[in-house]
């Protein structure tokens, strides 16, 4: 088991909060934003991911398998509205 140390749940303005120990966030990297989860009867804080970690990797994924051209490219006109009316 790992480092296990007591903590006081102490009044912040309307809410409650914790102090956490540095030795505790040097050893897992938790920075200033975390996320919080119920298990059970236990809260559960881990570090806040990006909301877009990974979309770059997945992109060049995409990219590889030729999955990254437009869906609606192909699509006939119905007008002549855009060549005749649109000005660039």
């Amino acid at each position: 088991m790992g480092t296990v140390l007591k903590a006081r749940i102490v009044k912040m303005g309307n809410s409650h909060g914790i102090r956490i120990p540095k030795v505790l966030r040097e050893q897992i990297g938790l920075g200033e934003d975390v996320s919080l989860e119920i298990q059970g009867n236990q809260i559960v804080i881990r570090p806040a991911r990006s909301q877009r970690q990974g979309w770059e990797e997945q992109f060049m994924a995409m990219s590889k398998k030729g999955d990254d051209r437009l869906l609606d490219e192909q699509l006939p006109s119905t007008s002549s509205w855009d060549a005749d009316e649109w000005e660039w």
